[in-house]
């Protein structure tokens, strides 16, 4: 089976003539792109806090370890994207039962209400832990909102579009989702350089939430010119509307069948390359090669920008050869250049770091069972118990990327940093003051090995290679588009206008929800445990490795399919 897959003259498998379809209206465009525009607005609060997860670690999370803190925040940022399937079938109820519009009224006052709350919600410092438990409730009430909005605006643009344009028409729901990152990333840029970087961390970071505020009034005004889909409106009228859109969309098989083949052999891939894409290079950047955050959301927002109009190119190929074969050569490409692509990303972003981590390699001998994960959710493991955790708790902490290699019971541990031994403290027996200044000589003796070996502070910005970066950084960008530019359309064509709205958001948002959601918190946990800065790569490629497997054997065609009925 080739990629393109085989046509054939079944109407079922999305081949033949196409049926016959309503044309779109001058004015019918003018409520698309109204449509697509209150997407980016509501993925524009959704995407802040991805962006300034750094500082809100530092708020929020500020009575634990730095890496578990930032550890922390990710889950948290993770926590809006766990309720969204729930949000889907909540939502996605509603749309299916009342209709496209109003249910876009109500999850976009819930996404900008809750947005504008983190902007007010006051630090850890302040109010102890109420503080994060308050802030993931809000993210909580964000993720039901996006979990509504997604399928909602895919549904109501494509039930607009005309045959043969429906991937064209929906990529602006995909292009426009991503401008609303573009927009919070300039402005997240522009207030830094404005304000300073010590006044944008101390409270600066609080402005870009309160300004959503201005952006729901927006949106609302624009969501309200907005006129329900002419298929649901003829379904209501005919008395075709399901009664139990849940039940029929995931208590048949043929619906879940489809949901399924949906959910494995398309959005899984597409949710973990473009979180990969989108959000891991910008925490890549910042965490691991240690660039400076400003320098690094330019980056980011200029291969974005060369990025996005690919999303429009990806579409309209898919109109016209099928929305499948673009879908799982991204799968694919993803899963054979993600190592080579970021290993090529630290040498162009932070020379000095590659060319140590080459000549000189850290290695950590332990015995195995002394070593704990270097994570602590609750914050109360000081990782001081063994020689092994102080070792791998101050390389972790320090952004190190180190091999592991077993030592024989009852051996302490030692830091190998190219020809350089240095042994770990035994903490046990000693006093709390004995164990401290122990600590403290140790971490004296591996920073100036590091410092010896060549490992770097921080990047230098003398020796990032911007124009390198941003080339690699475009390439990954490209990937993101490639499988997200048909997808809205592939999802509304896959099942009946009755239950549409129900059955095409769960499969999107447990894809993106979970596989793509969690992948920031549970990728730079990977690396934390390992102490390999590419170890975290392993997650998307082996998810875009089984949709690229299952989308080729299963997933059907459908670009030519009715989507009236």
């Amino acid at each position: 089976m080739s990629l393109l897959g085989k046509k054939s003259e079944d109407p079922a498998n999305g081949d033949g003539p196409l049926p016959k379809h309503h044309k779109a209206t001058k004015n019918e465009k003018l409520v698309i792109v109204a449509s697509s525009l209150g997407t980016m607005f509501e993925w524009y609060d959704f995407y802040l806090y991805g962006l300034l997860a750094t500082y809100i670690s530092s708020q929020f999370f500020s009575g634990v370890n730095e890496t578990t803190a930032f550890i922390l925040a990710l889950a948290a940022f993770a926590a809006g994207f766990a309720v969204r399937p729930f949000g889907s079938l909540v939502f996605g109820r509603i749309g299916d039962l009342v209709g496209r519009k109003y249910t876009f009224l109500v999850t976009m006052s819930l996404m900008g209400l809750s947005t504008f709350a983190v902007g007010l919600l006051p630090s850890y410092e302040t109010i102890g832990i109420a503080a994060p438990i308050i802030l993931v409730g809000l993210r909580l009430l964000q993720g039901l909102a996006v979990g509504g909005e997604y399928g909602g605006a895919a549904t109501y643009v494509a039930e607009h579009a005309p045959n043969g344009k429906r991937g064209l028409y929906t990529s602006f729901i995909q292009t426009t989702a991503t401008l609303g990152l573009i927009v919070s990333l300039l402005l997240v840029i522009g207030l830094r350089s404005l304000l300073g970087e010590e006044a944008f961390a101390d409270w600066g970071w609080r402005i870009p939430f309160l300004v959503s505020v201005l952006l729901l009034a927006i949106s609302l005004w624009i969501r309200m010119q907005l006129s329900e889909s002419p298929v649901f409106q003829r379904m209501k009228a005919e008395g075709r509307t399901s009664k139990a859109p849940i039940k029929e969309a995931f208590g048949k098989w043929v619906n879940l069948r489809f949901a399924l083949i949906a959910l494995f052999g398309a959005v899984a891939g597409q949710a973990v390359i473009g979180y990969t894409g989108q959000f891991y290079t910008l925490f890549y950047l910042v965490k691991v090669l240690k660039v400076d955050p400003g320098t690094a959301n330019v980056l980011i927002a200029i291969a974005l920008g060369i990025g996005t109009p690919f999303f429009v190119i990806f579409a309209w190929l898919s109109d016209k050869i099928g929305r499948k074969p673009i879908i799982v050569t991204a799968c694919l490409l993803a899963a054979i250049s993600y190592f080579p692509a970021f290993k090529a990303l630290t040498y162009a972003a932070n020379p000095a770091m590659a060319m140590a981590v080459e000549n000189s390699p850290v290695t950590v001998l332990a015995y195995d069972d002394e070593c704990s994960v270097q994570f602590d959710p609750v914050g109360s493991n000081s990782f001081d118990t063994t020689s092994c955790d102080i070792a791998k708790t101050f390389l972790a902490t320090s952004g190190i990327n180190y091999r592991n290699m077993a030592a024989e019971e009852g051996s302490a541990a030692q830091v190998i940093i190219g020809d350089a031994i240095i042994a770990a403290p035994n903490p046990v027996g000693l006093s709390s003051d004995a164990k401290a200044a122990a600590i403290l000589d140790f971490r004296a003796k591996v920073k100036a090995g590091l410092d010896a070996a060549g490992y770097p502070d921080e990047a230098n910005p003398d020796e990032v290679n911007k124009p390198l970066v941003v080339l690699i950084l475009v390439g990954l960008m490209i990937l993101v588009t490639a499988p997200y530019a048909p997808l809205a359309a592939l999802l509304v064509e896959l099942f009946q206008a009755r239950i549409r709205y129900t059955a095409m958001s769960l499969p999107y948002h447990i894809g993106n929800g979970w596989f793509g959601g969690f992948l920031p918190s549970a990728a730079f946990a990977m690396v934390a445990a390992t102490g390999d800065i590419y170890y975290g790569l392993w997650y998307p490629v082996v998810i875009a490795g089984m949709t690229f497997v299952v989308g080729l054997l299963f997933l059907p065609e459908t670009f030519r399919r009715d989507i009236d009925d």
